[in-house]
């Protein structure tokens, strides 16, 4: 029986705002509050809630039959908290379904896992908290931003504890081999791996609407066939894209929400199921591990990470922005650590990109790759400044780094004092019925034992009056005499 894994990423960016070089140390306040406003609400009204919407109705219509999983950058979660928190409270309904997956993935939708493992760490622990505040769960797969992965990448997520993460079916790494079934990274057989189908991906989220395609228009049972007609040994199909892909990038007027609306139904009548990324990891087996020698990307047809260092401009901004981690890692100051996730989403480095991207790129409010560079090289300048000025460069990165070692030492015995406080505390309701139904007996004893003392102080009080009487008899003996 064939299985569908459907996916949706959330997130956006928070827009920087034009930065001159004079304001260096005189404005500490990046951002473009108007256009992330504009076009999170724009993003939300097309895109966002409608689709939530249309998967709440699926979910109610079709129950367990029907499954979809949503990662949310934390950078989204803010933005969605700030100005269009419905979209939140949609997906706590769609949460109450039972339907639904909450993946992990990392806080700034950065880059993070290419320069530094404690960033990574940090990043996704964060993020993780925040779904499971959300949501009441804690993510046991994970999902890197745009699903960069490489050996190194699974080896640390694996030691982080996840038990899946979902990647891209890149052509370069997979050779003959099929997208299809479920791998293992190749540096923890218990890390298992899910791999995007980029054909049958993009034929929703690039070519639904595009009337030059030779299989315009798409209809749900002619895409339930594509997948019915797959080799009979091939089970597993991850569709992943972008939730935005649903009302943006294929606008409502295409009929897209209809199309997916559809998809179930459709592919019951051909026996196709639906499963979250966690149900295929928990039910299938891993034919083989996955080898990944250089990190891989869902991005352009090259399928790597060029789209953000693909040029001196965008590897000198990744090293300037880097070289300040340890730093921020130790630092308290709430204003730093939101300004460092915002900077570090990667869409800030995609702007500085020089390759060839085709007419209907967007480069936001930049003209070229060296205006996205510069403004973003000033102020990055400006905030090293403010995190040297706290913690001076002068400060040699060994001492810094025994700071972190010792705080990582204190969170992992803090871990592990949890984990010993959680098993007393199970331990301890598991004695308490016992203890309850002791407890009548117990209690029946000492009433016993009270009757006792009972009993004696009645006789004392009895016997009290009759030695009080004793004396009133004297008198009669000492009378004898006078008879005589």
């Amino acid at each position: 029986m064939k299985t569908i894994c459907l996916y949706f990423e959330i997130h956006q960016n928070v827009h920087l705002k034009r930065y001159r070089f004079f304001e260096i140390g005189k404005d500490h306040y990046y951002f473009d509050d108007y256009e992330n406003e504009r076009g999170i609400t724009e993003t939300a009204e097309r895109s966002y809630i409608p689709a939530i919407k249309t998967f709440i109705e699926m979910a109610k219509t079709y129950g367990k039959a029907f499954k979809v999983a949503f990662s949310i950058s934390g950078c989204a979660i803010e933005l969605l908290e700030q100005y269009a928190p419905e979209v939140i409270e949609l997906l706590q309904e769609l949460n109450d379904t039972g339907c639904v997956e909450f993946l992990a993935e990392p806080y700034s939708h950065g880059l993070s896992s290419l320069a530094n493992e404690d960033v990574f760490r940090d990043e996704v622990s964060r993020q993780a908290k925040k779904m499971k505040e959300l949501f009441g769960k804690k993510p046991t797969v994970l999902r890197n931003s745009s699903l960069i992965y490489s050996d190194d990448i699974g080896g640390l997520v694996a030691d982080m504890g996840y038990k899946g993460m979902i990647a891209e079916g890149a052509k370069h790494i997979l050779g003959w081999k099929s997208p299809h079934f479920l791998y293992h990274c190749n540096q923890n057989p218990s890390l298992k791996l899910l791999l995007r189908d980029y054909k049958l991906s993009d034929d929703i989220s690039l070519r639904f609407n595009d009337s030059s395609w030779n299989e315009y228009p798409l209809f749900a049972d002619t895409y339930m066939d594509w997948i019915a007609q797959l080799p009979e040994e091939e089970k597993i199909i991850n569709i992943f894209m972008e939730l935005c892909a649903l009302g943006i990038y294929q606008p409502l007027s295409s009929n897209i929400l209809e199309f997916i609306k559809a998809l179930p139904a459709v592919a019951k009548d051909r026996g196709i199921t639906f499963a979250t990324p966690s149900e295929i990891i928990a039910k299938s087996k891993s034919v083989g591990q996955l080898d990944v020698t250089y990190p891989m990307s869902w991005n352009d047809e090259e399928r790597d990470t060029s789209c953000w260092l693909g040029n001196v401009m965008q590897r000198e901004a990744f090293q300037k922005l880097y070289s300040v981690a340890e730093r921020v890692l130790i630092c308290k100051d709430r204003r730093i650590t939101q300004d460092w996730d915002r900077i570090q989403a990667s869409n800030n480095f995609r702007f500085m990109t020089t390759k060839n991207m085709g007419v209907g790129f967007y480069r936001g409010i930049y003209d070229s790759p060296y205006d996205a560079f510069t403004n973003y090289m000033n102020i990055l300048g400006d905030f090293i400044n403010r995190v040297n000025a706290l913690y001076p460069s002068e400060i040699e990165n060994d001492e810094l780094n025994a700071l972190l070692t010792t705080i990582r030492n204190q969170a992992d015995e803090i871990t592990v004092k949890d984990a010993e406080i959680a098993r007393l505390q199970a331990r301890l309701s598991k004695l308490q019925p016992e203890e309850e139904k002791k407890a009548p007996a117990k209690k029946a004893a000492p009433a016993k034992k009270e009757a006792a003392p009972a009993k004696k102080a009645a006789a004392k009080k009895e016997a009290a009056p009759a030695k009080k009487e004793a004396p009133a008899k004297k008198p009669a003996v000492k009378k004898a005499p006078a008879k005589k």
